[in-house]
């Protein structure tokens, strides 16, 4: 008999709990078993004590403590809008609610009220799902009010990534001064620092006479080292608001001097300024420009590679196919200089200057230069361009060297460089252009650094059996100037401050006419020309990457096609969602 029994059952109705929900929602419906009417303004709703109590700490303590309400046939809850508490009480008999767009905030602010927290967080997930930058703002705040991190946290964080059309919504402008300076000092902000000054000028002007004192606080916010220099010039400086502020003129003299004196920021009288980092959404990429690729056709290609997606993207072609043009990035543009035009017709040489917008994602001519040249060596440094050298007219080598003011758009000779070479590398550290190697014009290779001092503009030599590239680039990593191939494998480095040279690991092969460029303190080599065992000339598309501190060579993958002589460059820019 005992093996026989049967054995023990749990049985379990999974409707049972809804259809007991149900009958009550009947129950009180008919108001049948119903002990408890909440009021409003203008409804009655019956219900059962025992089912508010068990849905809500809140009725709970109403109706199971000593409070007058326990024992009240009606109950006033003052302040609610009718057709939510209707909504709400649905909610409790049938576990359902529609929100809308119309009904969600006070819904979120009654569950609030009554403890209902799953419905609470409910209704924050649909403000979520409902952010813009034009509402951003106002949930953030109304957030904060209701105590819910999560849309908080969701709502600052669109504000921040789309802070461009943030800060010209209205919402902006109803901030209060310690709202506005969280926001305008997150490293999180995506967007520029001319934005960022553009938007407290918005918000102070808006109530000038009761928010003029916080412009002192609201300008330390703003990262003038990182703000265009044509904008800082034409824009921030003579702003008569700022100019009203002393505290406001002293960080104006601190900035001016930091980015438009060509002397050494060490000079006893120019102080250091303030040691801020570019916001996080500022982004390094490289970017490739012209050249010759696969079959030694002149490209206008322009092609940005992300080095943290690894992929690359094809950006605005040049106006012109230019043979041995010279690329220059500078306040993230691109400047290309000189060279020859192909398909004309005319093998001259020119002296145009293209500049590329990254922002517009478009190509548009400056003031051309004063010589035109091909060949040449180009180089950034503060607020100028300096053009190096090259081939010129009659095809003779230049020793002239010129330089562009990005600020007044004007070119303007400088010293000639004391021996004039072809296909040096180039760098600029601490007011010290440096011209590594190159050849003569008998195509000897050069054992020679020349170096000219910016803002004495002269120039002085040093004879050194350590150089001896052609065709090659150079790069700045901290202190150091990295030399890269030049017809070898060979890599040095020149340590600016104890004026000595460093063997770094050689690259693979033999290479010459190809790119380097610094991205995230590591050296990115492209493509170029190599030589193989039997000397023979092999075009590539390689994709190298050097590490200084572990001193080695990785390979990132290809370029998406072979490519020499072309620019390689550096561009440091927030990500426009119109190009990127």
């Amino acid at each position: 008999m005992e093996e026989n029994s049967p054995k023990d059952l749990l049985f379990k109705d999974q409707d049972f709990s809804s259809e007991l929900l149900k009958q009550l929602n009947v129950l009180r419906q008919n108001r049948i078993l119903t002990d408890v009417i909440l009021c409003t303004s203008d409804i009655e709703i019956p219900c059962h004590r025992n089912v508010l109590a068990s849905s809500s700490p809140y009725f709970k303590a109403m109706f199971c403590n000593n409070f007058k309400e326990s024992g009240q046939e009606k109950v006033n809850l003052k302040g609610i809008d009718s057709a939510i508490l209707h909504s709400i009480i649905i909610y409790v008999y049938t576990g359902e609610v529609l929100m809308t767009a119309e009904n969600i905030l006070y819904l979120m602010e009654t569950a609030s009220m009554l403890q209902y927290t799953k419905l609470f967080e409910a209704c924050s997930a649909y403000l979520q799902d409902q952010l813009t930058p034009n509402n951003c703002l106002s949930l953030s705040r109304l957030s904060e009010i209701l105590h819910c991190e999560h849309l908080n946290k969701k709502a600052k964080a669109m504000a921040l990534k789309c802070f461009p059309e943030v800060a010209t919504s209205e919402d902006l402008k109803e901030l209060c001064a310690l709202e506005l300076i969280d926001y305008l000092g997150s490293d999180e902000l995506c967007g520029e620092e001319e934005q960022v000054f553009e938007a407290l000028m918005i918000w102070v002007r808006h109530d000038l006479q009761a928010r003029r004192g916080y412009i002192q606080d609201l300008f330390k916010k703003v990262r003038l080292q990182y703000v265009h220099p044509t904008f800082f010039f034409h824009f921030i400086a003579n702003d008569s608001l700022i100019q009203s502020s002393p505290a406001c003129r002293n960080i104006l003299e601190l900035a001016n001097r930091q980015m438009f004196s060509l002397y050494s920021i060490n000079a006893p009288d120019v102080k250091p300024m303030w040691h801020v980092p570019r916001r996080y959404s500022y982004r390094e990429f490289l970017l490739l420009v012209g050249g010759r690729k696969d079959n030694q056709q002149t490209t206008r290609d322009v092609l940005l590679y992300d080095e943290k997606t690894n992929h690359w993207l094809s950006l605005a072609k040049y106006p012109t196919r230019l043979y041995k043009a010279s690329a220059v990035s500078l306040h993230s543009n691109v400047y290309l200089l000189g060279g020859i035009p192909i398909g004309n017709g005319k093998d001259h040489v020119t002296d145009s200057v293209h500049i590329f917008s990254l922002k517009l994602n478009q190509w548009r001519l400056v003031e051309p230069m004063l010589i035109p040249r091909y060949s040449h060596r180009s180089i950034a440094y503060k607020n100028y361009v300096f053009a190096i050298g090259g081939i010129g007219e009659n095809q003779e080598i230049l020793n002239s060297m010129e330089r562009y003011d990005s600020i007044y758009n004007i070119w303007e000779h400088m010293t000639n460089m004391p021996v004039a070479v072809l296909h040096p590398a180039v760098a600029a550290k601490d007011q010290r252009i440096y011209l590594f190697g190159g050849e003569d014009m008998m195509q000897n290779p050069v054992r020679l650094i020349q170096v000219y001092h910016v803002s004495r503009n002269m120039w002085f030599r040093m004879e050194t059996r350590m150089v001896k590239n052609v065709c090659a680039p150079a790069v700045v990593i901290g202190d150091r100037i990295y030399i890269v191939g030049g017809y070898t494998r060979r890599v040095i480095a020149y340590d600016t401050k104890a004026n000595t040279f460093v063997k770094c690991a050689d690259m693979k092969d033999r290479r010459m006419h190809h790119g380097a460029a610094v991205i995230n303190e590591k050296l990115y080599l492209t493509g170029g020309r190599c030589l193989t065992i039997d000397n023979a000339i092999e075009d590539s598309d390689a994709l190298e990457c050097y590490d200084p501190k572990t001193d080695t060579w990785a390979s990132k993958g290809k370029l998406p096609h072979q490519l020499f002589d072309h620019g390689c460059l550096a561009l440091q820019c927030v990500p426009y969602t119109n190009v990127l």
